[in-house]
């Protein structure tokens, strides 16, 4: 028994968990939740399932790895991020750059807003809330927003940037891989124009904006409201 103990030893130290993590992730990206069972993993690993098991427990353990990697590295600045014209424009321009990554990141890894979900609803002292409160709440300070309100202020951009960036995800989940994006814009702006005028007047004046509109773009448009709304609440003589 004792050799045989030795060989798995080494395979699995051969077999890091970095390796298992990022190897996880690309079958999340492929095949979503459903997708990632021990048994595709260590088929695409060639491996066995005890050198997996040496480093990872079960998949919720999985989940929660290649959760927080993806996150982390969305959130770790770059060289040159974020430059601003001045010191005062720094944080604002901090918070694009955080808000850009984390929506770029959810795009490109769609499975990613339903494990963030899970983790701020069932688990908020895992990994993502502290992060992304972090990589927010730091630059909320340095807007000059008082410490008492530092939480509300910082929620409501967190609570924007992963909603939107998780609804933007989701649409682009859902959509068939044939779909073209301007053809289904143009089929429910059409739509939008022929609702009851007296029941949707809103609607049906917004359908030209809404067949022609980006969506990073308009993200960015929403995190600019949000910002104004804190600049407007905590003016510079309060804080």
């Amino acid at each position: 028994m004792a050799p045989r103990t030795r060989r798995t030893e080494r395979r699995a130290e051969a077999l890091s968990r970095e390796r298992i993590v990022e190897a996880a992730v690309e079958l999340l990206d492929s095949a979503g939740e459903r997708g990632l069972t021990f048994r595709t993993l260590t088929e695409r690993l060639a491996t066995g399932p005890g050198a997996i098991y040496w480093h990872v427990a079960n998949k919720g353990e999985l989940l929660d790895a290649a959760t927080d990697a993806v996150l982390a590295a969305a959130l770790t600045p770059t060289p040159g991020r974020a430059d601003a014209a001045d010191a005062a424009d720094a944080p604002r321009a901090e918070i694009h750059a955080v808000a850009l990554g984390l929506f770029d990141t959810i795009d490109a890894h769609p499975w990613l807003a339903g494990r963030i979900a899970a983790q701020l609803s069932l688990s908020p002292w895992r990994s993502v809330a502290p992060r992304v409160l972090e990589a927010l709440g730091r630059q909320v300070a340095a807007l000059g927003v008082p410490e008492a309100h530092w939480f509300t202020a910082t929620s409501a951009l967190m609570h924007y940037i992963l909603g939107a960036a998780g609804l933007n995800a989701a649409n682009a989940r859902t959509a068939a891989p044939e779909t073209d994006r301007g053809a289904v814009l143009d089929a429910t702006s059409r739509a939008w124009k022929e609702l009851d005028a007296g029941a949707y007047p809103f609607t049906r004046a917004v359908a030209d904006q809404m067949r022609t509109h980006d969506d990073r773009a308009e993200f960015l448009a929403g995190l600019d409201l949000v910002l104004a709304g804190i600049a407007a609440r905590y003016p510079p003589a309060e804080r």
